[in-house]
């Protein structure tokens, strides 16, 4: 399932970002909600969300094209591990995106999860990109929390999964 390309992709990388959100809804439906790949699409601005290979389980490969004007960004992730309802875990294997993530899902009580996503992106272009990465950090931060508060309302409106 995993080619040595993958396994190199799954050690962490120095871009780090992360997004926490309470959702009024138990962590089973979160986690359901979260894992319906395609409906990705639904919560993740400008984002085409395809289950390319697999049935969406562990081995699966998860493409997302975000596209803004003329400009596409391709995400291929593997999915590796899938720990219903607590965790996901996928990396990031394509050209350009690379890196481990994870969703957790912490029941808090009957009614609310806490969710942490949390990617480890590689930066591309060497010192370049590790000099690039302080500015480009804060967008990540927001369009990741941005994504993930939409994801909480739409499952709290009963529209997710």
């Amino acid at each position: 399932m995993s080619t040595p390309e993958e396994a190199r992709a799954a050690t962490p990388g120095a871009g780090e970002v992360t997004a926490t959100v309470i959702v009024r809804a138990p962590a089973h439906r979160v986690y359901a909600a979260f894992t319906a790949w395609e409906r990705q699409s639904e919560w993740i601005p400008f984002t085409d969300v395809q289950v390319a290979s697999g049935d969406g389980g562990e081995g699966s490969l998860i493409v997302a094209v975000t596209t803004v004007g003329p400009m596409a960004l391709r995400d291929e992730m593997r999915v590796v591990r899938l720990d219903p309802p607590y965790e996901v875990r996928v990396v990031h294997c394509g050209t350009l995106l690379r890196g481990p993530g994870v969703l957790r899902c912490t029941q808090m009580d009957h009614d609310r999860t806490q969710v942490v996503w949390h990617e480890w992106f590689h930066l591309p272009g060497g010192v370049a990109g590790r000099i690039t990465w302080p500015l480009l950090w804060p967008g990540s931060k927001v369009s990741l929390t941005q994504a993930l508060k939409k994801f909480g309302r739409l499952v709290e409106a009963g529209d997710l999964p």
